[in-house]
């Protein structure tokens, strides 16, 4: 997509990121925070809400704290409070969407079959839901709880606020996954968090730190708006994840770092404290996308495809398919004997060392 078809509003997107703590394992509780929430950043005048990574039915704190073994009293709870993509509890949130007029990215735990997957959904105004996206590689311990995506969750909509996408938490340390998305014209990016609750001081990659660098960065690489929605570990995600004095120190209360970065990397939202609930606002000039990326945008000007370029591969990678689908294999091509080229064995010789 070149600039000149990339859509610009006509005046400035408020934005909101929301940075609380979530209802957790409880889906019906879950949806009312999440349409409350709505109704709060659209009454403030928001046209976008973002939510953190897999704000219903909360992330997972038991993956990190314990064995995977202890960690399956968890389990079934969390996978019957997992929304699946297409059922009534997105329908409510979708609904809210349309009632308040605003565009809404959401971070779920998505149940689809049997198994759970870090997905994001994407409403529109209208109480559309436009898509919803999972995260293409689950991070570290995640992957005992979720499942991939594939390439077609690479997405970037086109919508009235002009070109939307999301990535989820450490997917923003993908750099071929930034790559595919700056590529795409995006101009808000959805950099959704958990909490950085996690080993505070003892691993700085999972800190507030490195988080909101990686969120900073992504708005510079990509010359994009960055809304971080970051939500929060309160006393209630203390008590049901953390039994134990240790595990209390490894999963500490606060940890809320929500963000919202401008295409040249400044700060446009003042921060909130990490042990505060709350909705961090902000006014996007999209003519600031224009000065960054006359200084260095890496898909246009700034790309050298003489040297560099990404495969992608952005087909849905099902399971099962019918024969009509995978379609007929291609023949082999074998060259008959009058097309194979003689060679010469004394010039082969002359190149040995």
């Amino acid at each position: 997509m070149s600039s000149a078809d990339t859509p610009r509003p006509a005046g400035p997107v408020r934005v909101a990121a929301v940075q609380a703590e979530p209802r957790w394992l409880d889906l019906d509780a879950g949806v009312a925070q999440v349409e409350t929430l709505i109704a709060e950043a659209a009454g403030n005048g928001a046209q976008l809400v973002a939510f953190g990574e897999t704000f219903i039915p909360g992330y997972p704190w038991w993956i990190w704290l314990d064995a995977p073994a202890a960690g399956m009293q968890f389990v079934p709870g969390y996978a019957a409070n997992s929304m699946t993509r297409d059922g009534e509890h997105m329908q409510r949130i979708a609904a809210a969407a349309g009632r308040h007029g605003v565009h809404v990215v959401l971070g779920f735990a998505e149940r689809a079959g049997g198994s759970l997957y870090m997905a994001q959904a994407f409403l529109d105004d209208t109480g559309s839901v436009i898509s919803v996206r999972r995260k293409l590689k689950p991070t570290h311990v995640e992957r005992s709880v979720f499942g991939e995506g594939d390439g077609s969750d690479v997405q970037v909509h086109h919508t009235r606020l002009g070109r939307v996408g999301a990535l989820n938490c450490w997917e923003h340390f993908q750099p071929l996954t930034k790559y595919a998305m700056y590529s795409m014209g995006e101009q808000i990016h959805v950099g959704a968090w958990p909490s950085f609750s996690l080993y505070r001081g003892a691993a700085m990659a999972l800190g507030p730190e490195v988080n909101t660098a990686a969120s900073r960065i992504y708005a510079v690489e990509g010359q994009a708006f960055v809304v971080a929605p970051c939500s929060t570990v309160g006393q209630a995600g203390q008590d049901l994840f953390a039994d134990t004095d240790t595990k209390r120190q490894l999963l500490r209360q606060g940890g809320g770092f929500a963000r919202i970065y401008g295409p040249e990397g400044t700060e446009l939202a003042e921060p909130l404290a990490e042990d505060v609930e709350g909705i961090l606002y902000a006014d996007l000039d999209f003519s600031l996308i224009a000065i960054a990326k006359s200084a260095a945008d890496p898909v246009g000007h700034y790309s050298r495809p003489d040297v560099f370029r990404l495969l992608f591969n952005a087909a849905p990678n099902r399971v099962v398919v019918s024969s009509e689908q995978a379609g007929a294999r291609p023949p082999v091509d074998v060259p008959e004997p009058s097309d194979l080229v003689p060679v010469d064995a004394s010039a082969l010789q002359q190149v040995r060392p």
